[in-house]
């Protein structure tokens, strides 16, 4: 192990005194460090978060009681909209990749991303795209009246978007501020790529680097051929709506199933572009905590590999019910039962790391263990909406809504918020609070299961997903309540994180560059790191490089 890695351990950002607001302002604004910018896009779309989490409280204080009149239709559709939109464009993908623009470099031994310039502008073209986006709300009207949010959820499914449904121009932000920021997710996936296959320190071979690298960099690879589809989707949506042109309009010899294959070709990778990075986010914080090396690193590359490859050949699993055939539906059901295998094979991995481990649930652990909980709940009932005849029963109903939130919600968002907590020391040389901590946590996994449990038993019951009410006969009153009661309960548990974050900040106990004894690389320089990242750039000898420098006679210090 190279002595260069501990010399990091004395580095520090230099002796410049505290600057004022607009001084450190314009520092962030203009900065193309990685570092800075990965904050930004996790504190912006932990903004955005806060926005979609208030919509869906709205949207389910008007679904707590059958034929409630708090929201008109209008307003709910524009809500399930922006939404959704709101969630997997502006939350999911901006923390995660912000995630990716703060770990990778710091962890395959690089000064900074491969391209700094391109890495800020896909941040601003984010930004500006989400703010396009809500900008709908005050600049809709346009020449067709119907001013307000775009309301054609968030696949935006045909022929709903043509001018005859969707009035103004709503639903052109909708097209435009998406694919703003598609272009910056594309940005920011070629200098992913370019940094982790070329930028990597002496002795990180392929096989060593942490799971992290592994996942973003086939997240990228997805984020390059998944995105251009949805763009070009957009393209021709925008000409049909704008130009008159009738790729979608069945009444014109267009298909509307043909904008529902080139969303899904884009929508269903998508699934895999938010959870592979909390995949990563488990593999590297569960070993931690275990005091036990990764069980099976070989077979978790091979499966996020595999994973990657083979969701690219799934999404018509969303369209069992739009008549595709025999055929085609026996090849996407089989496609999608052969997608768990190589997810089955991680959650094992998992297990078997904890097997035997020493075990501390801090609560990165705890965030770490609600998500392999969550996500085996979420990946057993897609089992089950992959095979067909159960599919045409449950599709379009609430029993859809809960698992993917069991995927997504339980998945990713617990993903992300262990991550938080385990990678908040070295963002900003502080703790978050433990106690606090806990409350979070159980708060937000005693929510979530009030909310989105109940959704299954209203599925099979037979509500749909996309009212805005229902009659009092239909026996979804008690199931629809016990959800809403679960808003309140989750919107405790996120105060309590923000009132942590905030506390932490000003007067949290201060952390020191390894607080949690960890393996990989970032841990080897200052908490928060220097703009240079590290005095010398470090060679290592195996996947656990501070693992070898803390045990240099421990036997299982090298794993390969």
């Amino acid at each position: 192990m190279n002595t260069s890695i501990a010399a990091n351990e004395g580095a520090h950002a230099g002796g410049e005194g505290p600057l004022s607001f607009w001084e450190s302002a314009m520092r962030w604004t203009l900065s193309v460090d990685h570092k800075k910018l990965g904050i930004m896009y996790i504190c912006a779309g932990m903004v955005f978060f806060l926005i979609g989490g208030l919509e869906a409280a709205l949207m389910r204080l008007q679904l707590a009681r059958a034929n409630a009149g708090i929201i008109d239709p209008e307003t709910f559709n524009q809500l399930f909209t922006m939404h959704g939109t709101t969630m997997v464009f502006l939350v999911g993908m901006p923390v995660l990749l912000g995630f990716g623009n703060f770990l990778i470099p710091l962890m395959v031994g690089a000064r900074d991303m491969a391209f700094p310039r391109l890495n800020a502008f896909g941040f601003w073209l984010f930004i500006f795209g989400g703010l396009l986006l809500y900008f709908s709300y005050i600049g809709s009207e346009g020449l067709y009246g119907a001013p307000g949010a775009p309301d054609v959820g968030w696949f935006a499914y045909a022929p709903l978007t043509s001018r005859t449904f969707s009035r103004g121009n709503s639903t052109d932000y909708w097209i435009l501020g998406i694919m703003v920021s598609g272009f910056g997710s594309m940005t920011t996936a070629i200098n992913f790529i370019a940094t982790v296959l070329c930028m990597r320190c002496p002795g990180m071979k392929l096989m060593r680097m942490p799971m992290i690298a592994w996942m973003m960099l086939v997240v990228a690879a997805l984020v390059l051929v998944a995105v251009p589809v949805l763009t070009a989707a957009q393209i021709m949506l925008l000409l049909d709506r704008s130009l008159g042109a009738h790729f979608f309009d069945p009444q014109t010899q267009g298909s509307a199933v043909l904008w529902q294959h080139l969303f899904w070709f884009f929508g269903h990778p998508e699934v895999y572009i938010l959870v592979l990075p909390a995949f990563g986010f488990v593999s590297e914080i569960l070993p931690v905590f275990s005091r036990k090396a990764i069980f099976g690193y070989s077979l978790m590359v091979a499966a996020t590999v595999g994973i990657g490859f083979i969701a690219l050949g799934v999404w018509a699993h969303h369209m069992f019910v739009v008549g595709m055939g025999p055929v085609l539906d026996s090849f996407f059901a089989a496609s999608t039962f052969l997608i768990s295998v190589p997810t089955g094979i991680k959650i094992f991995n998992w297990l078997g790391t904890m097997w035997g481990g020493r075990l501390r649930f801090a609560t990165p652990m705890l965030f770490v263990t609600g998500f392999v909980a969550m996500f085996i709940i979420g990946g057993l009932t897609g089992i089950m909406l992959a095979t067909v005849p159960m599919d045409w029963q449950l599709s379009d109903s609430y029993f859809v809504v809960g698992h993917f939130h069991y995927v997504l919600f339980g998945g990713t968002v617990f993903g992300i918020f262990a991550a938080i907590f385990y990678w908040f020391p070295k963002a900003t040389g502080r703790m978050l609070n433990e106690h606090l901590g806990k409350w979070c946590f159980w708060l937000l996994f005693i929510g979530f299961t009030l909310t989105f449990m109940p959704m299954h038993v209203s599925g099979v019951l037979g509500m749909p997903r996309r009212v805005y009410t229902y009659e009092a006969d239909r026996g979804f009153e008690l199931w629809n309540m016990i959800s809403t009661i679960g808003v309140p309960v989750q919107m405790a548990g996120i105060l309590i994180f923000l009132w942590n974050v905030v506390r932490s900040l000003r007067k949290g106990e201060i952390a020191g560059n390894d607080p949690w004894d960890a393996w990989t690389l970032e841990w080897a320089t200052t908490s928060p790191p220097p703009e240079w990242n590290f005095d010398r750039v470090p060679t290592v000898t195996s996947a656990r490089p501070l693992w070898d420098l803390k045990n240099p006679e421990d036997p299982d210090a090298h794993y390969e």
